[in-house]
């Protein structure tokens, strides 16, 4: 039940010399009758607040004078009305069961997100659960403590005025206090919107504003005041927890970087609050009783996303507790972790990839150490994480760093090294073909005879290398695993790993298993199993999951082994985009079925042969929407790009590319006489077309492409230049003259691939 509270901002009164101070409030709101519990007309309240000794809140008038007027210790709060009808008060049902007396409850069952902790810390208790080396101060938190910290921040966003079903928009990265600030948010029965900090400030602000946020929490001070100044007067926010740093910096920059008027609160005053004022609830009944508590429900909205959409602003993905949960209860066929293993983090936690694998592995007593690109490599070597949950660029930097390392060790050294993994990637081929992992798109089942042969061979070659497989693991690949942990298995999503990466940790015994979902699925709709780890493809639908494939134009469904588009259904399914009911009918259909947006094949089942272990597997091949998704896992909309470039007059055409790069490219239809004339300007030709060569024309474009493209969120690298316009004629073009971007892709892959080495 939704319950909208009026502005809880006290007027606060310049501080006296007295250690103590009451304060009076006016607050309305919609309010709850204990025998109906249906809403009821606005109805104003009068709370009165007693706060008494210590602590500072800080304040910013318009004329940037600053009041520090005392937080508490202690809390009392009563309500005076002329009726006796409360207050709705949301609970997470099992984090909090201890609130509403509740005996006996059973953890078995989580109802939402929040009830993981209470969970966990029965289980794994002193365990710990979170290593943050790298903020100050470094921080080792136990399972009892997180769940004792997530009740205080709860308790403490109470107290200052967050009701249920409000958002709260959480502007952090990853960090141990981001996740006891989401599940602080959600346990109150709000919403949390996330994002990260290197977004720009006018997304930010748009996030802010669509999602009708009252409150903002913000990773540290550097971030405040790079919001503040596009936040001033366009956006109202109630109040601002730091989660890292000090308010006393919030005070050395211009009045341009402040919020004027709005509270600005830390994250240990936050604590502070709700630990004193969870004190209060737990050791007076009456107090307790001035509420009307309801469950949070598994279809009760946790989150807002915010994901890429056609026009460049981000659509609000809304997934409910049962949608997160569902990742929960079933991620454990692909990552069998469990108490003693250790896990390492470093992607940003607003991904759902990441967010939901957290909640998952913290459910499980497993200790999460977070890190970033900085600290990898050596934390890496000094953790020696089981397990690493990251992007295909995070595995295609180690890749190269090992390749480098190689490179650059002495000649035989080399020699040896390289000829034993090309042995190694050999010998995982044949191994991968007498054990029947291999692909099918035929739906023609094979002969016994030639299935027969075909594995004898195979199992033959791969019993002759074993012995040189097994002597290139003990001289050089034990020396990589020392060196990069990752015992169990790397889990990657977010793009597509490239096959030469992929057969390259297979080859040297480290486990990568590559899963695919989206946003709006939260996230994971298939992955690769332990046991049944394919290369090039990303596994079989998890439980619960169907997925098939479709006619991008009649909508018709294909057999297995037929290219089109995959759809996805399940319990995990968004509940849909906040405010944008055409967008959300447009990505789901009646009968619930995602359209993801993606081309893809599933593998066929064959009883014998290469592929008879391999049938049901999913393959994708690229996207049928225009979304670009960098292997960084940032999701690109080309549009705009392409629209911002289409202003020079040196280009034609051009056709933005970069799915599963590092970075963006382009491809461009050059305005041959403009450019001759920009050549000839810039003193680079003196002599026309003949002497203009496609580098040179490239070199052009990139630079012109930069001064027109410098207000996008991305910019272009390398730039393929081609001479032949897209036309109709060529079915590069539709009738309304739209470029067809895939087909353009598939023509000229072979020049794409030579651009990216």
């Amino acid at each position: 039940m939704i319950v909208r509270g009026g502005l809880l901002n006290p007027l606060f009164q310049a501080p006296s010399m007295s250690d103590s101070m009451s304060i009076t409030i006016t607050s309305t709101n919609y309010i709850i009758s204990p025998s109906y519990r249906r809403p009821r007309p606005q109805f104003c309240y009068q709370f009165r607040y007693q706060y008494v000794n210590a602590g500072n809140v800080l304040f910013n008038s318009k004329k940037g004078t600053r009041d520090r007027v005392s937080l508490l210790n202690r809390i009392r709060a009563y309500s005076e009305s002329k009726t006796e009808e409360k207050e709705v008060r949301k609970y997470s049902p099992i984090l909090e069961s201890q609130l509403v007396s509740e005996k006996n409850v059973s953890t078995a069952e989580l109802k939402a997100i929040p009830d993981i902790w209470r969970s966990s810390a029965e289980k794994f208790g002193d365990r710990v659960a979170l290593v943050d080396p790298h903020h100050d101060p470094p921080t080792h938190m136990t399972y009892n403590q997180l769940e004792e910290d997530i009740l205080n921040f709860c308790e403490g966003l109470r107290v200052i005025g967050i009701k249920p079903c409000e958002k709260v928009a959480l502007f952090a990265d990853n960090s141990c206090r981001w996740l006891v600030a989401d599940q602080g948010i959600m346990a109150t029965g709000a919403i949390n919107v996330v994002r990260g900090s290197r977004s720009s400030v006018e997304e930010l602000l748009h996030i802010y504003t669509h999602s009708e946020s009252v409150a903002l929490v913000v990773d540290n001070p550097e971030l405040y005041h790079r919001v503040a100044t596009g936040f001033n007067s366009k956006a109202s926010v109630r109040f601002v927890i730091l989660l890292w740093g000090d308010k006393s910096s919030l005070n050395s920059h211009s009045h341009s970087h402040m919020m004027e008027g709005i509270p600005a609160y830390t994250y240990k005053e936050i604590i502070d609050i709700g630990h004193q004022h969870r004190t209060l609830l737990l050791d007076s009944h009456d107090a307790c009783e001035k509420y009307v508590y309801e469950p949070i429900t598994s279809d009760d909205v946790a989150a807002l996303i915010y994901t890429s959409g056609t026009t460049g602003n981000p659509k609000g993905v809304m997934l409910t507790h049962s949608n997160l949960l569902h990742q929960v209860n079933n991620l454990f066929d692909i990552v069998p972790a469990g108490p003693g293993d250790r896990f390492v983090s470093m992607l940003p936690p607003w991904h759902a990839y990441e967010r939901a694998c957290e909640y998952f592995i913290l459910s499980l007593g497993i200790e999460q150490v977070y890190t970033n690109v900085k600290y990898l490599k050596d934390d890496l070597r000094h953790y020696q994480p089981q397990y690493m949950i990251s992007v295909p660029l995070v595995f295609e930097t180690l890749y190269n760093g090992i390749q480098k390392q190689i490179s650059t060790s002495s000649a035989i050294r080399k020699v040896i090294a390289l000829s034993l993994i090309n042995i190694s990637l050999v010998y995982m081929a044949f191994k991968n073909i007498y054990q029947g992992e291999c692909l099918s798109r035929s739906q023609k089942e094979p002969s016994y005879i030639g299935a027969t042969l075909d594995w004898i061979y195979a199992r033959i070659i791969a019993a002759f290398l074993l012995p040189l497989h097994l002597l290139a693991n003990k001289l050089v690949y034990s020396k990589i695993h020392s060196s990069i942990g990752i015992s169990k298995a790397g889990i990657c999503g977010g793009g597509s790993l490239p096959l030469h990466v992929d057969k390259f940790f297979e080859a040297i015994g480290t486990k990568v298993q590559v899963g695919y979902g989206l946003t709006e699925s939260s996230p994971v709709i298939a992955a690769r199993q332990p046991y049944l780890n394919v290369l090039r493809s990303v596994g079989r639908p998890i439980r619960d999951t169907e997925i098939k494939i479709v006619d991008d134009e009649t909508g018709e469904d294909l057999p297995h082994g037929s290219k089109g588009i995959v759809k996805a259904r399940g319990p995990q399914i968004m509940q849909g985009y906040y405010k944008n009911e055409v967008a959300t009918k447009k990505a789901i259909d009646e009968e619930g079925w995602l359209n993801t947006g993606d081309i893809g094949w599933i593998s066929t089942s064959h009883s014998l042969g290469r592929s008879r272990n391999s049938g049901g597997i999913i393959v994708l091949e690229g996207r049928a929407k225009d979304t670009i998704v960098l292997s960084t896992g940032e999701n690109v909309e080309p549009e705009q790009i392409e629209a911002a470039a289409m202003r020079s007059n040196l280009i034609q055409q051009i056709v933005v590319i970069g799915q599963d790069q590092r970075r963006l490219g382009a491809i461009i239809v050059p305005n041959k006489d403009e450019i001759v004339l920009a050549s000839k300007n810039v003193s680079m030709s003196d002599s026309g077309n003949a002497q203009l060569t496609k580098e040179k024309m490239a070199a052009i474009l990139s630079q012109d492409l930069r001064k027109w493209t410098s207000d996008c969120s991305f910019q272009v690298g390398p730039i393929l230049v081609i001479e032949e316009p897209f036309t109709i004629d060529s079915g590069l073009m539709t009738a309304t003259m739209k470029i067809r971007r895939n087909q353009v892709v598939e023509l000229y892959k072979d020049q794409i691939h030579d651009l990216y080495k």
